[in-house]
């Protein structure tokens, strides 16, 4: 028996139950994981409330790190012992071992420790797949503009330092001017705080009336509209995410009247459907990280006991960098 997080119906934090669980032997392409850490990211919140439904009961979590207690047939490159680390489908990584798809496991390097391992991969392979797959036309080159918003999250000051050390200009949008600094200490060129700040305005102050190539937008409703209108001609919006909810339906003749701009929303699962690319984007997310490239901010631990009280403080938007549940 082994103790995992579910939910029986989707509703808020209190849903949220600890119960033991039997854990079994991994099948063909499996493996059986005993986690050191888990992450917490956004999307957990989407599916215990409904935004995104699946079947219940439903175990949460979609990132962590541990040890390969067990390899089923066929999978060749994790063994028994090995350190481990995953953003992987389907959900249950609340938990402290569990069985899974062998798939989107990855190798955790000797210089990673399980927690920032735990922290970084669901996060950090979100931030590769958008600076280095979801580019506007003609790509970016240094010096460009772009804009990131909910630059102080655990996306966000990835992003932050990997568009530094790819020579970009980031705007990086926060809520407040202590998360505003805390971009720009994490290698931002430049913040605004959208409560009190008109960012559409600062956007166009910073870029000389040009806009930016591409803005990469988790927000949604509350950011869409001047998003959209931040963009230069043949711009790219790349929505990844809904955190203030969905923006309202678009007629696709606005894109033509904005500039001929592109619209995009993204998934990382959608990038890391084989094993091939999902080690392709891990290698460069590991190399990014044990170079000094990119630093992973672990701003806030929990128990896994405590997970209703991490997500109210994930949703209450009191967090920053990222958040693991220790085990």
């Amino acid at each position: 028996m082994t103790k995992a997080v579910i939910i029986e119906k989707n509703g808020g934090p209190e849903e949220l139950k600890l119960v033991d669980v039997t854990v079994g032997q991994p099948g063909p392409g499996e493996i059986r994981i005993r986690h050191k850490a888990v992450g917490l990211n956004f999307i957990d919140v989407y599916q215990r409330s409904g935004v995104y439904q699946l079947p219940m009961p439903l175990r949460l979590g979609m990132e962590a790190s541990g040890i390969i207690e067990a390899v089923g047939e066929g999978v060749t490159h994790l063994k028994v012992g090995d350190r481990a680390a995953y953003a992987s489908q389907p959900p249950g990584s609340y938990c402290e071992e569990r069985v899974m798809p062998a798939k989107c496991v990855c190798k955790l390097p000797d210089a990673i420790s399980f927690e920032t391992g735990a922290a970084m991969m669901l996060k950090g392979l979100t931030a590769q797949y958008l600076l280095k797959r979801t580019l506007p036309q003609g790509g970016l080159k240094a010096g460009d503009f772009i804009l990131f918003h909910a630059a102080a999250g655990g996306v966000g000051l990835i992003a932050c330092q990997w568009a530094k050390a790819l020579g970009y200009n980031l705007i990086g949008t926060a809520g407040s001017d202590a998360k505003c600094a805390l971009a720009k200490a994490n290698g931002a060129a430049h913040v605004i705080n959208y409560n009190t700040e008109d960012f559409l305005a600062r956007v166009k102050e910073i870029t000389g009336g040009k806009g930016v190539k591409v803005v990469y937008d988790s927000v949604g409703k509350d950011t869409w509209d001047k998003s959209l209108d931040c963009l230069a001609p043949f711009g790219l919006m790349a929505s990844f995410g809904n955190a203030s909810g969905a923006p309202a339906p678009m007629a696709p003749g606005l894109l033509g009247t904005k500039g001929s701009i592109y619209l995009t929303r993204q998934t990382l699962f959608s990038h890391i459907t084989t094993r091939e690319s999902t080690q392709e984007m891990a290698d460069d997310l590991f190399e990014a990280v044990t170079s000094g490239k990119v630093k992973i901010h672990i701003d806030q631990t929990y128990a896994l006991a405590d997970i209703a009280q991490a997500h109210r403080d994930l949703e209450a938007r009191k967090t920053t960098g990222c958040t693991i549940i220790t085990l």
